[in-house]
């Protein structure tokens, strides 16, 4: 970048530039690398998008249907879990579970035309660790996310609520470059959002985006369908249902579209208004709703539109 290099400017300079010049320099430089005229962290039109769960199947059942929307317009999508879940079944456990559930994982990403990553921490024992925020960091830099999602730190299982504090505690560090330098930082802060959920206390879940994902619903229930492990053994299991679930395999698809549907409450429902308008908002079947964390980066409305193009649709 203008004949100079950060080597140079710091080990090299002739001693006749005197050191307030250098540092003006070395600023100057660090400057241009930071600053981008593109939305998205590589160059490209579309933003990339990083899911982030604490199990395999946590993302699949909170975005499923916004992750298929992204992937049918050509984007760049991965869904990330921080466990292998080696402890989320009644009859199976360890290393053979993992692997049971790294397949689906992989089946189910097929399904929704996606990247999975699973990594291997134990299920029921991630901790928000340097350790684990860092894999957290360099899984998002690697992927050059523009957005990236994660839960609440609110949850019943501490998994769910560590996945969420590793995920804040990332936001801001993947663009420091001294966090982790052999893994290049980001250009910018993504923007971080929330998974929906249903818990009140210490505040509840405010919607500020919410998606149709009506036409997609049933290809998220196919890719729900890949975790035969969970959605059809292990959470009927703990949830003490598991009498309800079919043997037909067919019958089972339908069970499990019934059963997944999510009530579409008032606040969602505003925010279809807001982003869809209201005659689309009234025939909305399904939607997935996300809160925008504070941590990352804070779009305007029209980015927000650039971000999530099938809000352009209405």
């Amino acid at each position: 970048m203008n004949g100079l290099s950060i080597e140079w400017l710091t080990t090299s300079a002739p001693q006749t530039i005197c050191m307030k010049t250098r540092f003006a320099c070395l600023w100057s430089l660090v400057l241009c690398l930071s600053v981008t005229g593109s939305f998205a962290q590589i160059d490209t039109a579309k933003p990339r998008v990083i899911m982030i769960g604490a199990h395999p199947d946590d993302c699949d059942i909170n975005a499923g249907g916004t992750a298929a929307l992204f992937a049918s317009m050509g984007y760049a999508v991965k869904f990330l879990s921080l466990t292998n879940g080696d402890a989320g079944h009644q009859n199976e456990k360890g290393p053979k579970l993992a692997a049971r559930r790294l397949a689906e994982a992989q089946e189910a990403a097929k399904r929704l035309g996606i990247t999975y990553d699973v990594l291997n921490n134990h299920d029921g024992e991630l901790l928000p660790s340097l350790e684990v925020r860092l894999q957290v960091i360099r899984k998002i830099r690697e992927w050059q996310a523009d957005i990236v999602f994660s839960s609440r730190p609110n949850d019943y299982h501490p998994d769910h609520r560590y996945a969420g504090i590793l995920v804040q505690d990332a936001a801001y560090m993947v663009a420091v470059p001294n966090i982790d330098p052999e893994t290049p930082a980001l250009k910018k802060n993504p923007v971080f959002l929330y998974f929906q959920d249903r818990f009140q206390h210490p505040n509840p879940f405010q919607p500020d985006i919410a998606i149709d994902i009506s036409s997609v619903f049933d290809q998220k229930i196919n890719a729900l369908d890949a975790h035969e492990s969970q959605v059809y053994e292990w959470l009927p299991w703990i949830g003490h249902y598991l009498d309800q679930v079919p043997k037909n395999k067919s019958d089972r698809k339908i069970w499990l579209s019934q059963s997944r549907s999510i009530v579409i409450t008032p606040e969602v429902k505003s925010m279809l208004v807001k982003w869809y308008g209201r005659e689309r908002a009234e025939v909305v079947k399904h939607a997935e709703a996300f809160q925008i964390c504070e941590y990352g980066a804070q779009p305007s409305n029209d980015e927000v539109r650039k971000l999530f193009p099938m809000l352009k649709s209405n």
